[in-house]
């Protein structure tokens, strides 16, 4: 794990984002003051400093890598449902200067200015990141030197081909990213020094003429070094299990059928199929299937969703959001009742609501938007055996591959990297190619039993919407749902 860095994370943000620029907090406050003019809802500025850096291997030869350093700021105002927003990858107080004045002359608003809101000093530092923050406040790329990095994905390679003979090609990855991010509100100057990695693993198995593949990996808001010995060989472990199960995989039927999802990682499904619908700007505009249903049934009973922002060291985490505010455990659905949407600051106000911590952009070059962070379904009461052996006949899916859904309809198609042929409560065969369809409103009306082996995924999701990707989590205990269309290629 990374050390506890023991400096205050703002003088860490000061030595890094302001001062080198021959910035001042001072300077920071008088450039939001002037955005704090008649006409302008609430304004903010965001400056931003990534450190990014990537290892692959494949044949046990590094053969890409990449590391970059990428900065800058982008400057908001918001009057109604009204945005103007500008930015730079160059900070300095003149390129800055140049951004609150564009900002306001797209906003077109007066320019009579309101009383000033800040005080000098540490006043106007909120203290909830530094006081409680779900992370350590270190730069993870750091934590091993580059040697060790590559031996950590040679030593990958070795595990996975000393597994199976049938074991042809291993792919590994592994990448890094130290985010330090300076907010500028009416509240203050917030700050959040953010880590995250990922590690990769993807295993080729080969038989005769055919091919399968298996991917594994896991990452988090942590240290490279936090990858032990055990942990790598779990990974490999799962990628060559994939792998070698799909060599004797058969064509998955086709038709009606009761599923059985898996724990974790098929939480992806939820994720996009109603985790969507769920936030707060396709409410608004009444583009989602659950728009104006607050308080409503939405999903069976002992259904309930949550968005939880606030796990340590998970990859969807962060101690606030883009827009500065705390992120917080959000019950979206409470016993298949509607309870409410993720909302960012312009949805949550227009909308007469409370925000919810879900303001997220991928970089000071995006605006904000509501947003997931880790979002999952809660426990039921059911053994997750009990959950399988109730299948009379259907699906059992493990994993998944890609997916789309429709989130004016909610209807999804995705297909299952992993799954299996069950009957009467029997795992038969393993099966390849098969594609769940369905509705993501109706799906959740047709879930009949919740397992209590709540699982959240390894790290590895990524989230795009409206051409941004952030990192989320995704997460739920074993399901049955009766009723999905499967797509198959039996004959």
């Amino acid at each position: 794990m990374l050390d506890k860095v023991k400096s205050d994370p703002f003088d860490i943000a000061k030595q890094n984002l302001i001062e080198p620029y021959g910035l001042t907090e001072i300077n920071l406050f008088d450039l939001h003051n002037k955005l704090e003019v008649k006409g302008v809802d609430f304004a903010d500025i965001y400056l931003q400093s990534i450190i990014s850096e990537s290892w692959n291997l494949e044949e046990g030869i590094v053969k890409g890598g990449a590391f970059s350093i990428d900065q800058g700021f982008g400057v908001r105002t918001v009057s109604g449902d009204r945005t103007s927003f500008a930015f730079s990858d160059t900070i300095s107080q003149k390129t800055l200067e140049e951004g609150v004045k564009n900002t306001l002359a797209i906003s077109r608003t007066s320019t009579e200015k309101r009383k000033s809101v800040y005080l000098d000093g540490k006043k106007n530092r909120p203290k909830f990141v530094q006081d409680n923050s779900l992370y350590d406040f270190g730069n993870p790329v750091d934590a091993m030197s580059s040697q060790d990095k590559v031996e950590l994905l040679q030593k990958i390679e070795t595990l996975a081909k000393k597994k199976d003979p049938r074991i042809s090609q291993v792919m590994a990855s592994i990448s890094g990213s130290f985010s330090i991010v300076v907010i500028v509100t009416e509240r203050g100057l917030i700050t959040d020094l953010r880590p995250l990695v990922r590690l990769s693993v993807t295993a080729v198995a080969e038989k005769k003429t055919r091919k399968e593949f298996g991917v594994s990996g896991g990452g988090g808001r942590f240290a490279m070094n936090n990858f032990s010995v055990s942990t790598l060989e779990t990974y490999v472990d799962e990628a060559t299990r994939q792998a070698l199960i799909n060599l004797d995989s058969r064509p998955a039927p086709a038709g009606l059928m009761s599923v059985v999802l898996g724990p974790g990682w098929p939480g992806i499904l939820l994720h996009e199929a109603v985790g969507h619908g769920l936030e707060g700007d396709f409410n608004r505009k009444k583009s989602s299937v659950f728009s104006g249903r607050i308080g409503e049934r939405v999903a069976a009973p002992g259904v309930t969703v949550v968005d939880n922002g606030t796990l340590s060291n998970r990859r969807g985490s962060l101690n606030v959001d883009d827009e500065g505010n705390p992120t917080q455990n959000n019950i979206l659905i409470e016993d298949g009742i509607l309870r409410g949407y993720m909302q960012d600051r312009l949805n949550s106000r227009l909308m007469k609501t409370n925000v919810t911590g879900n303001g997220r952009r991928e970089s000071f070059a995006h605006l904000p938007m509501p947003r997931m962070t880790n979002t999952y379904m809660l426990p039921g009461k059911h053994e997750p055996g009990e959950v399988l052996e109730s299948l009379e006949k259907g699906i059992y899916a493990v994993n998944f591959g890609g997916g789309q859904v429709d989130i004016t309809n909610g209807k999804f198609v995705f297909s299952a990297s992993e799954a299996y042929w069950v009957e009467k409560g029997q795992i038969k065969y393993p099966v390849k190619g098969a594609t769940l369809i369905g509705n993501g409103p109706d799906a959740l009306t047709k879930i009949k039993m919740v397992g209590s082996d709540l699982k959240l995924d390894s790290g590895v999701g990524t989230c795009g919407k409206e051409g941004q990707r952030v990192p989320v989590g995704v997460g739920q205990p074993t399901i049955l749902i009766e009723g999905l269309t499967i797509g198959g290629t039996a004959e």
